[in-house]
């Protein structure tokens, strides 16, 4: 499947002022960003995925370029895609990045521990 690796460099650069201390880790055949062993945003192909809770899905869903993350065919509740007319600025790369490490700062710390293939932002 793979990423885009120009998405992937806008999201570590939001991830500089954003979120320093990112995991990265190659996920979904694309690339996941974690904070305390959660996922929080990721890209898939062209198209960044968003975790951002289920307070904030129904509103984001009625964004332009925003769908619902459905790898299997159902909708996984909480995540978003972001097609990638909706990531064409900095600016909206950061504000979807910032809007995903928020939500999971709200979460528990995971217990599993990070496979091997992890690279530290």
């Amino acid at each position: 499947m793979g990423y885009d690796e120009r998405l992937a460099e806008r999201v570590r650069l939001a991830l500089d002022e954003v979120r320093p201390g990112a995991i990265e880790k190659k996920m979904f055949g694309g690339l996941a960003f974690l904070h305390k062993g959660k996922m929080f945003c990721g890209i898939v192909k062209d198209e960044l995925i968003v975790r951002i809770g289920l307070e904030r899905y129904d509103e984001s869903l009625r964004e332009t370029h925003v769908r619902s993350m459905d790898f299997t065919g159902r909708p996984t509740k909480g995540y978003v895609f972001v097609e990638a007319d909706g990531c064409r600025t900095d600016k909206e790369v950061r504000r979807w990045v910032k809007q995903g490490a928020e939500f999971v700062e709200t979460l528990g710390s995971s217990t599993r521990r990070l496979q091997r293939k992890t690279r530290t932002r």
